[in-house]
């Protein structure tokens, strides 16, 4: 039994083989997923999948790459977040990659997502590139740890997943743990205690070895969970179990079906 934490079932690269995914999901042994907001103008596909699907669960965000669109208060994201199917907040932080004048826009928006997670009690889906620093002080200048949250698809330092974990946030791991290259994460992933783990596709994003290069899917989140169990030593079904309990205890508005 695995939980992939993070894809984005309604994007176009997907959501034209809905049933065909769903197909796969449950023959790799992937009984949910949730699929996350990146825009408030496509939420409705979001919301759509996670009605049409008992096993299928949505979050409510902005993400910080998109600066050409809705920007949410926080009284919206909290009418929106009342949505039973919706777990969770985001996907929300900093990304100065794509935006390296660090705007403050981001950090602004960073801080409504922060106060509507707290406000619905639902947890924070956290996105961070090239801003550690400043994703971890707003982190804990907004009480982030309030609502608590997952660091998704971590790519960061061990530093960073210490203090991520110090303010009670979960740590999940995307196919990029499977990269030949990606030792220094492996590491990462022995480090993170085993009940504040979880595992994710970020699909249609980031496909796990053997299908990096191809289109990413809900079923390939059995890779990451392999690659992890193998840095940390473990069996793929000691990870597949410690993820899926962690995943339920963080996101607990969702309902295994």
């Amino acid at each position: 039994m695995l939980v992939d934490s993070h894809c984005h079932l309604d994007f176009p690269d997907l959501i034209e083989n809905e049933a065909a995914l769903l197909e796969r999901m449950a023959e790799n042994g992937v009984t949910h997923a949730l699929c996350v907001a990146v825009k408030l103008e496509t939420l409705s596909g979001v919301i759509g999948l996670a009605e049409r699907h008992a096993n299928i669960f949505a979050s409510v965000g902005v993400h910080p790459d998109n600066a050409d669109c809705d920007e949410p208060d926080t009284a919206r994201l909290l009418e929106l977040a009342a949505h039973p199917k919706v777990v969770a907040i985001g996907e929300t932080g900093l990304d100065y990659y794509w935006h390296k004048d660090a705007p403050e826009w981001q950090r602004d928006r960073f801080r409504t997502h922060i106060r509507a997670a707290k406000a619905c009690g639902k947890p924070l889906i956290i996105h961070t590139r090239d801003s550690a620093a400043d994703t971890l002080r707003l982190m804990r200048e907004e009480s982030a740890g309030e609502a608590g949250g997952v660091m998704h698809c971590f790519t960061e330092t061990r530093e960073v997943a210490e203090q991520a974990l110090d303010l009670g946030f979960y740590i999940s791991f995307s196919g990029i743990v499977s990269f030949k290259t990606a030792e220094s994460l492996r590491d990462v992933a022995r480090y993170v205690p085993a009940d504040r783990l979880l595992v994710e596709t970020d699909a249609p994003y980031l496909a796990p070895v053997p299908f990096r290069g191809k289109t990413n899917q809900p079923a390939y989140v059995r890779h990451v969970a392999e690659a992890v169990a193998t840095a940390r030593g473990e069996t793929l079904q000691a990870v597949a179990e410690a993820t899926t309990r962690n995943f339920f205890q963080l996101f607990k508005h969702a309902r295994p079906s």
